[in-house]
């Protein structure tokens, strides 16, 4: 059975923009990667639902880096399908502290004044992950033929995955929201996201599915 992958578009607050969640489908059950802002979390349960994952069936949920409109929802959604979250180790102190700048090279006392007030990260959305994905990680024995690639630039933990068909999860390392896909702008260490880019052209990849954004075909990136 080949994979089945949906694009879920949930909304930030004030329906500001949106960020990419995606349900992937295939013989051994459901995966999920991201998990959208917490204000998003009725319409995620419908789709989850309209879809046919239900309790028992999503077998991971994949973090691809520690921000709020990824993460939203991860520890909630552990509770209600008995899932693992999965996350890289540099960025765990986001899941866990609410910290959307731990590890990053870039820190501002007055954006995390900001964020702390109107994006606040409540301690209930909070908590461990079940999981560590380090670089080259296969996903197989959770039943996903996937490869786990450390891609810092956007946050020190960020990851891709890559499906054996060639489908790559880019999180936020790569953006489609203009119609034109490139490098994410928002690089908190704009070196590591060049040296990220450049080892993923040497992958056999086939199309890009991006956190935000359109998904697109990998030979469409620019350069």
């Amino acid at each position: 059975m080949s994979l089945e992958i949906t694009t879920l578009r949930l909304p930030f607050p004030l329906k500001l923009t949106t960020v990419n969640s995606y349900l992937v489908k295939n013989e051994n059950g459901f995966f999920l990667v991201d998990t959208g802002m917490t204000n998003a979390r009725r319409k995620l349960d419908a789709e989850l639902e309209r879809l046919g994952c239900i309790p028992g069936t999503l077998r991971l949920i994949i973090i691809t880096h520690g921000d709020f409109d990824h993460t939203g929802n991860a520890v909630y959604l552990r509770q209600k399908y008995a899932a693992k979250i999965a996350m890289h180790a540099d960025d765990v102190g986001m899941l866990e502290n609410g910290d959307m700048f731990y590890h990053r090279k870039f820190d501002n006392r007055l954006l995390r004044g900001l964020m702390k007030t109107f994006l606040p990260f409540k301690g209930e959305n909070r908590g461990e992950p079940d999981l560590l994905l380090e670089d080259g990680a296969s996903l197989l024995e959770y039943g996903l033929d996937a490869v786990v690639y450390n891609t810092p630039g956007h946050s020190s933990g960020s990851i891709c995955v890559l499906t054996a068909e060639g489908d790559l999860f880019a999180g936020d390392l790569l953006n489609n929201s203009k119609g034109k896909p490139m490098l994410n702008s928002m690089m908190y260490d704009k070196e590591a996201g060049n040296a990220s880019l450049a080892r993923l052209k040497t992958l056999p990849i086939r199309k890009a599915y991006p956190g935000h954004g359109d998904v697109f075909d990998w030979k469409d990136l620019a350069n």
